[in-house]
């Protein structure tokens, strides 16, 4: 984790006045552009791993999720879709994906203004933390690569090397993820009346409102009124403010519809 020398008046090292606080981001939408999960289906189909079919499934979420952002029975159906692809693969083919993904993917779309935030922490000595429900294959190496302190993300059961299809524990999303948040902050003494969580999605409520200082990035619908009527800050780092037109969302579902072709052709090509 990134530290600071830099000392207060009182000859306190900064990292020290706030070793008991640390921030907490979302991944999807709050941290990067649309679904982390839908670029890592795409490399494992380059790989063979996935079938089209189930590529093309999560092509589908990641359709559903920029235009109208996160949904609980979107979540259940990646999940169980999910589980079910998962089985039988092996852990070492997985884990080699993270740092090609994020490098291909994930890296050019980034919200500077989210990372701008997560280094701004970072620099007074405070932990940063991704919390997020992507598998945490992905979430480690997203959080290694932008030098933050680590990540919770969802686990899958792992046995003689593969994948069963089985959780371990729950998926991290509403109230599972703030109940991990929580237990982190036990194991490292944190106090959660001075940390921070960031996310755009109304199904974070548990998570931000446990902590002393919540913040509303990209919000959808649900979260922007629960932001408003709480008084908390909001951050909007969407071209054009919202993307609440039905003009642009029309132009986000061509572009990510045309994604999803160009990728899956090019995978195609490349065999």
């Amino acid at each position: 984790m990134a530290s600071t020398r830099t000392e207060s008046s009182s000859s306190v090292p900064v990292a020290e006045l706030h070793r008991h606080e640390a921030a907490f981001f979302d991944v999807d939408n709050t941290l990067i552009r649309g679904a982390s999960i839908f670029h890592a289906a795409r490399k494992m189909y380059e790989r063979k791993v996935f079938t089209l079919r189930d590529a093309a499934s999560f092509g589908w979420q990641q359709l559903k999720f920029v235009v109208r952002g996160e949904k609980l029975s979107d979540v259940h159906e990646i999940r169980d879709r999910g589980m079910k692809i998962a089985a039988g693969i092996r852990a070492e083919d997985v884990a080699t994906l993270g740092d090609e993904v994020f490098e291909e993917s994930i890296s050019s779309r980034i919200w500077p203004g989210t990372r701008a935030l997560a280094e701004q922490h970072l620099r007074v000595g405070r932990r940063v933390w991704l919390i997020t429900a992507t598998p945490i294959e992905l979430a480690e190496p997203i959080a290694s690569r932008l030098g933050l302190t680590g990540a919770l993300g969802t686990r899958v059961e792992v046995v003689d090397g593969v994948y069963t299809g089985r959780l371990v524990g729950e998926i991290l999303h509403g109230e599972a993820k703030a109940d991990a948040a929580r237990a982190l902050a036990d194991a490292e003494g944190l106090d959660l009346a001075e940390c921070w969580a960031y996310s755009d999605s109304h199904n974070d409520i548990p998570l931000l409102s446990m902590v002393g200082h919540p913040v509303a990035i990209n919000p959808d619908a649900g979260l922007r009124r629960h932001a408003k009527a709480q008084n908390w800050p909001v951050y909007d780092f969407r071209s054009g403010r919202r993307a609440a037109t039905l003009g642009l969302k029309a132009a986000t579902v061509g572009g990510a519809v045309y994604g999803l072709w160009r990728g899956l052709n090019h995978a195609r090509g490349r065999r």
